[in-house]
């Protein structure tokens, strides 16, 4: 009898962490959709790929990185996206998530990144930070709505 109520007790804590908790908590998306998405704009810059903004940046975007001084929307991304192509490229990433909770139609992700940039000159330059990126669920699929974050100082 004792081992039963043990084992209630376990399984009701377990099931309020769950509630509580949002590492762990979860809802009607999975993450992983979320997170296939943060991946992709990474893979898209990667490559060299000019149409990730428009493909995966909702219309109301306005993102800070650490790096800017004020939010940026989309077109700024872009603009800015095109300035940093001719200086060099992304040549390797490793993304390191650490959460991600999705609520209805919004998602925040919260990762860790290393990153090798190489410019011109062909001088590799390895940087290491943080992002909070929040997403919101369009009819063609997840798209960044803000973020914030960048190279850790």
């Amino acid at each position: 009898m004792k081992e039963n109520m043990m084992v209630r007790m376990l399984f009701t804590g377990i099931c309020l962490l769950g509630l509580t908790s949002p590492a762990l908590a979860q809802s009607d998306s999975d993450p992983a959709d979320v997170w296939a998405v943060v991946e992709e704009v990474w893979n898209s810059d990667e490559k060299g790929d000019k149409k990730w903004p428009d493909k995966l940046l909702s219309n109301e975007f306005v993102g800070w990185g650490k790096s800017s001084p004020a939010p940026r929307g989309k077109e700024s991304i872009k603009m800015w996206d095109r300035f940093d192509d001719q200086l060099g490229k992304t040549v390797a990433h490793e993304l390191y998530p650490l959460s991600i909770v999705v609520r209805g139609d919004v998602a925040v992700a919260h990762y860790l990144y290393t990153a090798a940039f190489e410019d011109k000159d062909g001088e590799i330059e390895t940087s290491n930070g943080r992002y909070t990126d929040v997403l919101v669920r369009t009819d063609t699929g997840w798209k960044f709505l803000a973020w914030h974050g960048g190279q850790d100082d």
